[in-house]
């Protein structure tokens, strides 16, 4: 587990110095070896990012196939982890994509992710699909567990109370698998990532569900995995509200154990 014990000096008349536990964050390089048509074999830093070490390669498999430059595993020809806080993926030969992706020099931290993202045409060229209704649904007296569900699971929030998770639920209300970090885009690319690896991708017949707010971002990598449904335990943004209108996916906010708000809606959630 990646935690760190410090002392700190609490605030009360009686406080004696004593021992806490924090979540790990550090930054992390993404490499990206792909074939250009004029240079042949390049690398290129695609990616800065503040996490929480881990699950290294997950988070940069979800993140690349977030971001459209990937659509399987089996692009990937070569992963090197050897350095410490570096990751470099080799893609294969036969992968192509758009190389004005790559213009960018993201840097993400652990609160708002990829900065500088593009409005809501640029994903219609980014491979995104309007999701349609039908192949999921789940009755609202299941979705209220989904709070609590989430959180017995949270075992790096439990020790640290500094990280986000977001996990991947089916229509009984059972979470069948999570990831922590301490930035929720991380949290779900890392869930994204292990889904990729697992070849279970997409998730048409799987909800998503996040600790926090829903943010632009988080709706839009819930939407290239084409999940049809995100839950936020927190509010969402008005840019993700448009997101899913536009796109068609349930989003729900403040979910707790009794009630929660619908946002946009296509028949999945049973009242």
């Amino acid at each position: 587990m990646f935690i760190n014990t410090i002392k700190v000096n609490p605030l009360s008349a009686t406080s004696k110095e004593q021992d806490d536990v924090v979540a790990d964050e550090e930054p992390l390089e993404i490499r990206l070896g792909y074939i250009d048509a004029q240079r042949g074999r390049v690398h290129k830093s695609i990616a800065i990012t503040m996490r929480t070490p881990g699950q290294d390669i997950e988070l940069t498999l979800g993140f690349l196939f977030s971001e459209n430059i990937i659509q399987s595993a089996n692009q990937i020809m070569d992963v090197d982890t050897t350095k410490d806080n570096l990751i470099r993926i080799e893609l294969s030969n036969e992968t192509s994509f758009d190389l004005k992706r790559l213009e960018r020099h993201f840097y993400t931290t652990s609160s708002c992710g990829v900065c500088g993202k593009a409005s809501l045409e640029a994903l219609s060229m980014n491979g995104a699909e309007v999701q349609t209704g039908g192949q999921f649904q789940i009755r609202a007296e299941q979705l209220v567990t989904l709070g609590e569900n989430l959180r017995i699971k949270q075992n790096l929030f439990h020790s640290t109370g500094g990280t986000h998770a977001c996990g991947l639920f089916d229509n009984l209300g059972v979470v069948l698998e999570l990831a922590e970090d301490i930035g929720r885009h991380n949290a779900m690319d890392k869930l994204i990532g292990q889904r990729l690896m697992a070849k279970a991708l997409p998730l048409r017949k799987n909800g998503l569900i996040v600790s926090g707010r829903a943010s632009f971002e988080l709706l839009q990598k819930a939407l290239m995995a084409q999940s049809p449904l995100l839950i936020a335990v927190g509010a969402p943004s008005s840019l993700a509200v448009e997101l899913a209108q536009e796109f068609n996916i349930s989003l729900v906010g403040f979910l707790s154990d009794t009630e929660f708000n619908i946002y946009h809606d296509d028949d999945r959630i049973i009242v």
